[in-house]
């Protein structure tokens, strides 16, 4: 057994060549501590050096605070693609020395109410309300005394935080994908729901066909439910006519998956006879099927991450003015993309 001693506060100042005062604003982020970026890169180097811990208990204790921060959530636990926002809550919570509890409501008010009850009893210092899909929520009034971030949602409440996804930039960049591909004629298959997501990805889809001097043909458009089985019912009606669509954007991976199913039986090549591009980037279907699956990630991680970091500044300083985040979706190149297929003559006309 090792007999070494674990490092204190007083040798990461002499390693840092700082006060303790400063050391102990420096790991604590104290917003009220005005330290240049260098000192505080110094300071943190040193105590990652001599792998020096403060005591998150005894800070803790004089903040009058519990070290929690619960995450409220209705299926986020549940459903893989949107698991990513908790990992990246979590990542950020270890960084700034607080414990993550998860509550999974699987959307019942009834366990809502129970979890609220149950945060409330284990005093927790804030709470991050987590959704699976960008949507407006109301806060319970159980947390109206709780510092809460809303994370992939909105809400009328002008006093708390919120980040959501840029679904609106994520289908440009989808559709900037396929023009800049040579794509002029595009089919587009939505959800049918109404949601944010929806309308915001088809605004984006026609919005990025007109700047590009193209017409809406909104026969090229489909409607249908946001799984394989919608993708495959619904682009039957794009690629089984003959001047079909030479590229299609899908709503989400899941409907893109139903179309590489149409196009097997409709004898067509993805890629080669139709381009393709999806949303989310569920990594098990986009880099799961042949050829893979060009996509826009949803930023759950990136989500997760703000809205701790956010909460955490929020517990430093309850005056802060409340924020409001749009979050890139970034592209993420598979093979599914390629030019027209010049020799399909009469789709190109």
């Amino acid at each position: 057994m090792s007999n070494r001693r674990t490092a204190g506060i007083r040798e990461v100042a002499e390693r840092a060549g700082v006060s303790m005062t400063t050391v102990s604003h420096a790991l604590n982020r104290n917003p009220n501590a005005r330290i240049a970026e260098a000192t505080l890169r110094r300071v943190e180097n040193a105590a990652r050096e001599l792998g020096y811990e403060p005591n998150r208990i005894a800070q803790n204790l004089r903040a009058q605070r519990s070290g929690l921060i619960a995450v409220l959530g209705d299926t986020i636990l549940t459903t893989p693609f949107a698991f990513g926002l908790i990992l990246g809550a979590q990542e950020s919570a270890i960084e700034h020395g607080f414990t993550l509890l998860m509550f999974n409501t699987e959307g019942d008010p009834a366990t809502e109410k129970h979890d609220v009850e149950t945060i409330r009893k284990y005093r927790v210092d804030g709470v991050i309300y987590a959704t699976t899909y960008h949507r407006e929520v109301k806060l319970p009034a159980g947390l109206s005394d709780t510092p809460t971030v809303v994370a992939d949602a909105t809400t009328k409440d002008e006093t708390t935080s919120w980040i959501v996804p840029d679904e609106y930039g994520g289908a440009r960049t989808a559709m900037a994908e396929l023009l800049a591909a040579g794509h002029t004629r595009i089919g587009y298959l939505s959800n049918e729901d109404d949601i944010p997501a929806t309308h915001m990805r088809l605004r984006a889809y026609r919005d990025a066909l007109l700047e590009a001097g193209l017409s809406v043909d909104d026969s090229l458009v489909a409607f249908g439910s946001s799984d394989a089985e919608g993708g495959f019912r619904t682009s039957w009606r794009l690629l089984d006519r003959p001047d079909r669509p030479t590229a299609v954007f899908c709503f989400n991976d899941r409907m893109a998956m139903g179309v590489y199913s149409t196009a097997f039986e409709l004898g067509l090549r993805i890629r080669d006879d139709v381009a393709l591009v999806g949303f989310d980037d569920q990594e098990v279907i986009a880099s799961g099927i042949y050829p893979g699956l060009t996509t826009v990630a949803l930023p759950h991680r990136e989500m997760g991450r703000w809205a701790v970091h956010t909460l955490v500044e929020l517990l430093d300083d309850p005056g802060m003015e409340p924020r409001r985040e749009i979050q890139p979706c970034p592209l993420v190149r598979r093979q599914s993309v390629a030019p027209p297929n010049l020799s399909n003559s009469d789709l190109l006309r």
